[in-house]
Protein backbone atom coordinates (compact mmCIF):
# COMPACT_ATOMS: atom_id res chain seq x y z
CA UNK A 1 0.00 0.00 0.00
CA UNK A 2 2.73 2.58 0.74
CA UNK A 3 4.37 1.95 -2.49
CA UNK A 4 1.55 2.45 -4.84
CA UNK A 5 1.23 5.34 -2.36
CA UNK A 6 4.62 6.45 -3.13
CA UNK A 7 4.20 6.05 -6.75
CA UNK A 8 1.21 7.92 -7.33
CA UNK A 9 2.60 10.85 -5.18
CA UNK A 10 6.06 10.23 -7.12
CA UNK A 11 4.11 10.38 -10.65
CA UNK A 12 2.18 13.59 -9.50
CA UNK A 13 5.20 14.97 -8.71
CA UNK A 14 6.71 14.55 -11.90
CA UNK A 15 3.65 15.59 -14.23
CA UNK A 16 3.87 18.75 -12.40
CA UNK A 17 7.31 19.26 -12.82
CA UNK A 18 7.17 18.82 -16.18
CA UNK A 19 4.13 20.65 -16.46
CA UNK A 20 6.06 23.80 -15.12
CA UNK A 21 8.62 23.12 -16.90
CA UNK A 22 6.44 23.17 -20.50
CA UNK A 23 5.04 26.45 -19.22
CA UNK A 24 8.51 27.76 -18.45
CA UNK A 25 9.56 27.11 -21.88
CA UNK A 26 6.06 28.43 -23.78
CA UNK A 27 6.84 31.60 -21.71
CA UNK A 28 10.87 31.61 -22.78
CA UNK A 29 9.23 31.09 -26.28
CA UNK A 30 6.98 34.00 -26.06
CA UNK A 31 9.62 36.55 -25.12
CA UNK A 32 11.93 35.34 -27.64
CA UNK A 33 8.71 35.84 -30.29
CA UNK A 34 8.54 39.07 -28.40
CA UNK A 35 11.84 40.55 -29.10
CA UNK A 36 11.79 39.50 -32.49
CA UNK A 37 8.41 41.01 -33.41
CA UNK A 38 10.97 44.31 -31.61
CA UNK A 39 13.43 44.08 -33.57
CA UNK A 40 11.41 43.87 -37.03
CA UNK A 41 8.73 46.45 -35.61
CA UNK A 42 12.11 49.05 -35.62
CA UNK A 43 13.60 47.79 -38.75
CA UNK A 44 10.55 48.62 -40.63
CA UNK A 45 9.96 52.10 -38.73
CA UNK A 46 13.98 52.81 -39.33
CA UNK A 47 12.72 51.89 -43.36
CA UNK A 48 9.83 53.83 -43.32
CA UNK A 49 11.89 56.97 -42.04
CA UNK A 50 14.94 56.37 -44.57
CA UNK A 51 12.80 56.18 -47.22
CA UNK A 52 10.57 59.09 -46.30
CA UNK A 53 13.75 61.41 -46.07
CA UNK A 54 15.09 59.41 -49.46
CA UNK A 55 11.89 61.15 -50.61
CA UNK A 56 12.12 64.53 -49.15
CA UNK A 57 15.98 65.12 -50.69
CA UNK A 58 14.97 64.48 -53.98
CA UNK A 59 14.26 67.00 -55.37
CA UNK A 60 10.62 65.50 -56.48
CA UNK A 61 8.39 67.75 -53.96
CA UNK A 62 8.33 71.42 -53.30
CA UNK A 63 10.91 72.80 -50.73
CA UNK A 64 8.43 73.09 -47.82
CA UNK A 65 6.77 69.99 -48.49
CA UNK A 66 10.05 68.62 -48.44
CA UNK A 67 11.32 70.16 -45.26
CA UNK A 68 7.92 68.69 -43.34
CA UNK A 69 8.30 65.48 -44.40
CA UNK A 70 12.37 66.12 -43.16
CA UNK A 71 11.13 67.05 -40.58
CA UNK A 72 8.83 64.34 -39.41
CA UNK A 73 10.96 61.97 -40.49
CA UNK A 74 14.37 62.94 -38.80
CA UNK A 75 12.24 63.44 -35.14
CA UNK A 76 10.87 59.61 -35.98
CA UNK A 77 14.34 58.45 -36.32
CA UNK A 78 15.81 60.58 -33.35
CA UNK A 79 13.17 60.03 -30.76
CA UNK A 80 13.95 58.32 -27.12
CA UNK A 81 11.52 55.35 -26.32
CA UNK A 82 8.60 57.81 -24.78
CA UNK A 83 8.66 60.36 -27.34
CA UNK A 84 8.87 57.09 -30.23
CA UNK A 85 4.93 56.55 -30.66
CA UNK A 86 4.16 60.09 -30.78
CA UNK A 87 6.96 60.75 -33.50
CA UNK A 88 6.12 58.11 -35.96
CA UNK A 89 2.30 58.97 -35.68
CA UNK A 90 3.51 62.52 -36.29
CA UNK A 91 5.59 60.69 -40.03
CA UNK A 92 2.37 58.71 -40.59
CA UNK A 93 0.32 62.16 -40.95
CA UNK A 94 3.15 63.80 -42.73
CA UNK A 95 3.16 60.99 -45.29
CA UNK A 96 -0.66 60.87 -45.94
CA UNK A 97 -0.28 65.53 -46.52
CA UNK A 98 2.39 64.76 -48.91
CA UNK A 99 1.25 61.64 -51.03
CA UNK A 100 -2.25 62.29 -50.65
CA UNK A 101 -1.84 65.74 -52.27
CA UNK A 102 -3.74 66.73 -55.69
CA UNK A 103 -2.17 64.51 -58.89
CA UNK A 104 0.91 63.78 -56.38
CA UNK A 105 1.14 60.53 -57.84
CA UNK A 106 1.27 61.19 -61.33
CA UNK A 107 4.23 63.69 -60.61
CA UNK A 108 6.24 60.80 -58.95
CA UNK A 109 5.77 58.56 -61.50
CA UNK A 110 6.61 61.45 -64.51
CA UNK A 111 10.17 61.65 -62.89
CA UNK A 112 12.58 58.98 -63.40
CA UNK A 113 13.24 57.54 -60.20
CA UNK A 114 9.88 58.68 -58.94
CA UNK A 115 7.59 55.14 -59.77
CA UNK A 116 10.59 53.01 -57.86
CA UNK A 117 10.50 55.73 -54.97
CA UNK A 118 7.17 55.42 -54.39
CA UNK A 119 6.83 51.43 -54.80
CA UNK A 120 9.74 51.67 -52.22
CA UNK A 121 7.16 54.09 -49.87
CA UNK A 122 4.48 52.06 -50.24
CA UNK A 123 6.08 49.11 -49.38
CA UNK A 124 8.29 50.57 -46.38
CA UNK A 125 4.23 51.60 -45.23
CA UNK A 126 2.96 48.26 -45.54
CA UNK A 127 5.73 46.91 -43.66
CA UNK A 128 4.97 48.87 -40.56
CA UNK A 129 1.51 47.97 -40.38
CA UNK A 130 2.06 44.97 -40.60
CA UNK A 131 5.49 44.63 -37.99
CA UNK A 132 3.04 46.67 -35.63
CA UNK A 133 0.00 44.28 -36.08
CA UNK A 134 2.29 41.17 -35.59
CA UNK A 135 4.49 42.73 -32.45
CA UNK A 136 1.18 43.90 -30.76
CA UNK A 137 -0.15 40.08 -31.27
CA UNK A 138 2.91 38.79 -29.55
CA UNK A 139 2.38 41.50 -26.73
CA UNK A 140 -0.65 40.47 -26.23
CA UNK A 141 0.09 36.92 -26.13
CA UNK A 142 2.80 37.29 -23.98
CA UNK A 143 0.84 39.08 -21.20
CA UNK A 144 -2.23 36.05 -21.20
CA UNK A 145 0.64 34.23 -20.33
CA UNK A 146 2.20 36.35 -17.83
CA UNK A 147 -0.95 36.79 -16.53
CA UNK A 148 -1.98 33.15 -15.29
CA UNK A 149 -1.69 32.10 -12.19
CA UNK A 150 1.32 29.30 -12.34
CA UNK A 151 2.95 31.92 -14.04
CA UNK A 152 2.52 34.83 -11.11
CA UNK A 153 3.25 32.18 -8.65
CA UNK A 154 6.05 30.48 -9.69
CA UNK A 155 7.66 33.99 -11.26
CA UNK A 156 8.24 32.11 -14.00
CA UNK A 157 8.81 35.32 -16.63
CA UNK A 158 11.39 36.21 -13.77
CA UNK A 159 11.83 39.98 -13.53
CA UNK A 160 11.47 40.92 -17.27
CA UNK A 161 9.02 44.07 -18.05
CA UNK A 162 5.51 43.23 -18.69
CA UNK A 163 5.60 44.45 -22.31
CA UNK A 164 3.56 47.20 -23.43
CA UNK A 165 1.60 47.78 -26.76
CA UNK A 166 2.88 49.91 -29.85
CA UNK A 167 0.08 52.56 -30.59
CA UNK A 168 0.86 54.48 -33.68
CA UNK A 169 -1.21 56.28 -36.41
CA UNK A 170 -0.68 54.28 -39.62
CA UNK A 171 -2.83 54.27 -41.42
CA UNK A 172 -1.29 54.73 -45.11
CA UNK A 173 -2.20 57.73 -47.65
CA UNK A 174 -4.97 56.73 -49.92
CA UNK A 175 -2.76 57.36 -52.57
CA UNK A 176 -0.65 54.09 -52.33
CA UNK A 177 -3.79 51.56 -51.55
CA UNK A 178 -2.16 49.60 -49.48
CA UNK A 179 -4.46 46.88 -48.29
Amino acid sequence: MTTTLILVVGAIVLLTAVYVSWRAGRLDRLHIRLELARESLDAALVRRAAVALELAASRLLDPATSLVLATAAHEARTAGPEEREHAESDLSRALRAVVDQERFRERLADAPEGGELLDELGAAVAKVIYSRRFYNNAVGVTRTAQRRWLARTLRLAGHTEYPSFFEIDDTPPKALAIE
